[in-house]
Formats: structure tokens, sequence, C-alpha cells
């Protein structure tokens, strides 16, 4: 299947991108979102990322303002009738996502892709909850999706091999490396990815060494670009507790089960980068410090 139209539904910060990198692929864009002011900033969002392109030099002006003509935003389901490809990036809630895609069968075309950017859900139970489960997959792009190269296709049970190979011509021609996993808890890099960050938190959380020396011995010792504890910042405290918590749930092994003290720093609202205050003081985001936590 060939895609020409676009649907994305949700306008944050991850959906802004995905947005960018289809207008930047050469297809007409519709984005959705609850209501008219989260609908402007999503817009904003993307027009700025956009022009931001410009000044930097990648892009003409004239580039930008083209592919900007072919947005189009919406608060309502129906303005998603006529896109062939639908990709939902809204907040990590399965409930919430399931309702999303019964509305959207409710008013999409039989023959609409519809796609995931769940990083910890299962893509089964939402395509389950559609009348079109062949035609339902995960598309997991990372953050910030305009820079990171991957995206994560996942597939069911029931996924048919002609829409996997549609979606995966998309990611390529949006300039994405895809890969393809079944739709186990994880997938591939936050089943990897998880213990590893666990066990970084275990270490500062029982003085193995501090919170700058762990991440300067990844960094250094294994030519890590970021170091465990700024990238946990960087995922968000929360976001990560709630994923090792569906991990752990799924498989029942230690590896993957949220520190205490992990638990006890969300409680406490040090979320990382976006509260201002986690492993690292981001009071200057572009010269983090890092935190003297006592344990």
């Amino acid at each position: 299947m060939i895609f020409n139209e676009i649907g994305v539904v949700g306008c944050g910060a991850m959906g802004a991108d995905i947005v960018q990198l289809a207008l930047k692929g050469g297809y007409t864009v519709v984005v959705r979102e609850m209501n008219e002011e989260l609908l402007t900033k999503g817009l904003d969002r993307v027009k700025n990322g956009t022009y931001k392109l410009v000044r930097k030099g990648i892009l003409q002006e004239q580039e930008a303002d083209g592919m900007l003509a072919r947005l189009s935003g919406t608060t309502s389901f129906d303005s998603l009738a006529t896109c062939e490809l639908i990709i939902e990036a809204v907040f990590e809630d399965l409930q919430v996502k399931k309702d999303l895609f019964q509305s959207l069968d409710r008013v999409c075309m039989k023959e609409t892709i519809f796609a995931s950017n769940t990083s910890s859900l299962s893509v089964t139970d939402m395509a389950a909850s559609t009348l079109r489960p062949a035609q339902f997959v995960g598309m997991h792009f990372f953050n910030p999706a305009t820079v990171m190269p991957l995206v994560e296709i996942i597939k069911t049970i029931a996924t048919d091999a002609e829409v996997l190979q549609s979606v995966t011509d998309f990611a390529k021609s949006v300039g994405k490396q895809p890969v393809l996993a079944k739709d186990n808890a994880g997938f591939i890099v936050n089943l990897l990815l998880t213990p590893y960050l666990m066990d970084a938190v275990r270490a500062v959380s029982e003085g193995v060494a501090t919170v700058e020396h762990i991440d300067m011995a990844m960094r250094f010792g294994c030519n890590h670009p970021m170091g465990p504890l700024m990238l946990v910042d960087f995922i968000g405290l929360d976001v990560l507790v709630k994923g090792a918590t569906s991990l752990f749930e799924e498989y029942r092994d230690k590896r993957y089960a949220p520190p205490p003290i992990l638990k006890k720093m969300v409680t406490m609202g040090y979320l990382g980068l976006k509260s201002g205050k986690g492993f690292y003081d981001w009071s200057d985001p572009k010269h983090p410090v890092p935190s003297d936590l006592a344990f």
C-alpha cells in the first residue's frame, strides 16, 4: 500500500516530531488533538521545529513553507477518515489508546492501517480491540524522533505481511532504520536496556560509586554517548518506573523491578530533566550537575 495522507493523533513532543518527519518525507499530514488549545500548541511545535531546520541550513525557507502547506490540524476524528496510515502518539495508557482506536475504527476507511507509538504496552491488546487486527502494528519511534534513527516495528500474530512491508517502507521513506520485533514486553531496546538502567540505579543507591563516576565509567569505559543515570533523567524517572514495572509484571524477573529509591524519587517529584531534578540538577540544562543524593 502506498501512503499519501498520514494521520497523527497526539501532537505533544513525540507527536510533533513524527508529524515533522512525515512532512519532510513528502506526505500530507492531518494531526488530531483533544482540544483547540492543545492543537495550537502542537502545530506551533511543528512549525518551530521546521523553521529551526531552516536556521540550521538543513532546509530552504521555501521547502519549509511547502512542508507546512501540507499540514492541517483538527479536533475531530472524522477529519482522519481518508488517511491511509494513522500513527497514535498519546500518553501511555492502554485503555485510552484502545478507546482512541475504537473511535478511529468507526470513521476510517477499511484499508487504513493503524500504528501505535507505544514503548511498553501490548500491541496485541490494542489490535484486538479494533475491527482490523491484521492492519495493526506497533511503530515505536525514539525520542527525539527527528534525531534518533531507529524505529521498532512490532507485529502481532494477526498482522498481515503486506501491512508490515508498507509500514517498513514508510519508515525508510522518512529516513528511519526500521527493525522488526514480535509483540513481547519491551520489544527489543527496552527489553535489553531496562535491566542496565535498573542496575545503574541500584549501584548508586548501594554506594558502589557516585552518580558522576558511574556515568563517567560507562561513557569512557564502554564508549557510550551518555551515562545510564543521565539517560534515566532524559527518559523521565516516572516513565521508567512505569515501563520497568510493566516488564517486571510480564516476566517476573527481578532485573526489571524498579529499585525502591527510584520510586521514592518519583514520589518526591524528582522526575529528571522535565522536573529540573533527578540524578542531576538541571537548573542549567546545558550544564547539569550530578546530584549528591543521600540514600
